[in-house]
C-alpha cells in the first residue's frame, strides 16, 4: 500500500509541473535555467508559525523560516523531528493547524506554487516494469513537455547520473542507488526552480554521491534553491549554505555553516622533538593525539574582567620557545555538524546561529 501511495503521489505530481523544456534534439548537452519569477529579494520558502497536529500528537511546533533563492539548505533533525511533515506542508501534501507557509511568493499547494517544484520523496517507489526512459517519458507526457523534448531531456539527465547505457533494463532489475538516481532524474525533468529532496543520496555509492553532488551544486548555480533532508552530515556540511536543525517539531537553530561550526577554543599542534619536561605553560592543557609529534592544546579562557585580553596562545607560544620546542604546524579545531547534532539531541544548550 506504502508503494502505490509513494507512486501515485510522483503522478499527480507530475501532472502539476509547467512546461519549460524548450531545446530541440540536436541542441548542445547544456540547459540554461529559466529567468525566475520572483524578484532577488523575494523569499522562495517564507514559514511563518507554523504548526501541524496529528491528534493530540504535535509534529511542528511554531516552526518560522525564510529561504532565499538559489539556496542550498540542509534540514536536520531525528526521526519524528517533523522534517518530512515539514517538506509535506511546503509541497501542498499535508495541510497546516495553524500558521502561514508560501512558496515562491504564492500560497503553498497552488497549482502555481506546484508546478515550479521538482520533489524526490525518501523510500520512494517507481513501477518496476519500466525502463529509465519509458518512466521518464510517462512523467514528462503527464506534464505536457512535447515528445522530442522530454526525450532530449530525458537523455541528457541519464547521462549527468550516470544511468547511461542502461536504457532497456527494467528498474526491477536497478540497484537502490540507481533507483535513488533515477527518482532524481525524475524531479529535475521540467527544469524546477525549487527542489525538495529527502535523503537524495540514500543507498548511492561514494562516486556517485559526488556525481549527485558536483549535479545539485550546479543546479544551485543555474539558480535553483534546494531543499535536502539527510543522515549524512558530512555531505550537508560539505555541500550546503545554510542549515536548520528540528527537534521535537520545534525549530532549534538555523545559520550558515560557517556560523555553526564555530571554532573551538582547542588548537591541534605538530612538533618536532620529545616534549620538554614539565611543559605546558600556565592556561593551556596539552593532551596526546594517537599521531606522534602531535599534540591537542586546550586553552583557559581570558578572564571575564578581561574580555579582550590574552587567550593563552601568546604565552603557550613563547613558553615553547623558552623550552625549545620546534613547533612546525598549528591548527584551530572547528565545530562540525555533528558535534552540534550530538549537542541537540542531548538537549545542550547552544551558542551561535540564529535560536527563535
Amino acid at each position: 500500500m506504502r508503494s502505490f501511495t509513494v507512486c501515485l503521489q510522483l503522478l499527480l505530481w507530475a501532472t502539476s509541473r509547467r512546461v519549460i523544456v524548450t531545446p530541440p534534439t540536436d541542441a548542445p548537452r547544456n540547459l540554461s535555467h529559466p529567468t525566475a519569477l520572483i524578484g532577488s529579494d523575494a523569499m522562495v520558502v517564507s514559514v511563518k508559525h507554523l504548526e501541524k497536529h496529528y491528534g493530540t500528537n504535535r509534529a511542528l511546533g511554531g516552526v518560522s523560516l525564510d529561504v532565499a533563492p538559489g539556496t542550498l539548505f540542509g534540514l536536520l533533525g531525528q526521526n519524528g523531528a517533523g522534517k518530512t511533515t515539514l517538506i509535506k506542508i511546503l509541497l501542498g501534501l499535508v495541510a497546516p493547524t495553524a500558521g502561514k507557509a508560501t512558496l515562491l511568493g504564492q500560497p503553498v499547494g497552488t497549482f502555481a506554487a506546484r508546478r515550479e517544484v521538482g520533489y524526490l520523496p525518501e523510500d520512494h517507489r517507481l513501477p518496476e516494469y519500466h525502463t529509465s526512459t519509458s518512466l521518464l517519458d510517462l512523467y514528462g507526457a503527464l506534464q505536457g513537455i512535447p515528445r522530442r523534448q522530454r526525450r532530449w531531456r530525458s537523455a541528457e539527465l541519464l547521462d549527468l547520473l550516470g544511468l547511461a547505457g542502461k536504457e532497456k533494463l527494467r528498474i526491477r532489475g536497478y540497484s537502490k542507488g540507481m533507483k535513488q538516481r533515477l527518482g532524481l532524474a525524475q524531479a529535475l525533468l521540467h527544469q524546477p526552480r525549487v527542489l525538495f529532496l529527502d535523503e537524495p543520496t540514500d543507498g548511492v555509492d561514494p562516486v556517485g554521491r559526488k556525481e549527485i553532488r558536483d549535479l545539485l551544486l550546479e543546479e544551485r548555480r543555474k539558480g535553483v534553491t534546494i531543499f535536502v533532508n539527510s543522515h549524512l552530515l558530512g555531505e550537508v556540511e560539505q555541500l550546503c549554505d545554510r542549515v536548520a536543525i528540528l527537534r521535537k517539531g520545534e525549530l532549534v537553530i538555523t545559520g550558515t555553516v560557517p556560523e555553526l561550526t564555530r571554532q573551538k577554543s582547542t588548537w591541534l599542534v605538530a612538533f618536532d622533538g620529545p616534549l620538554p619536561a614539565g611543559f605546558p605553560s600556565a592556561g593551556a592543557l596539552l593532551n596526546p593525539t594517537d599521531t606522534p609529534g602531535r599534540l591537542r592544546l586546550q586553552l583557559e579562557p581570558p578572564p571575564h574582567d578581561q574580555p579582550g585580553g590574552d587567550s593563552g596562545l601568546d604565552r603557550f607560544l613563547a613558553d615553547a620557545a623558552a623550552a625549545g620546542l620546534r613547533i612546525r604546524h598549528l591548527e584551530r579545531e572547528r565545530a562540525t555538524l555533528e558535534d552540534l547534532y550530538l549537542q541537540i539531541a542531548g538537549g545542550t544548550t547552544l551558542a551561535g546561529g540564529e535560536q527563535p
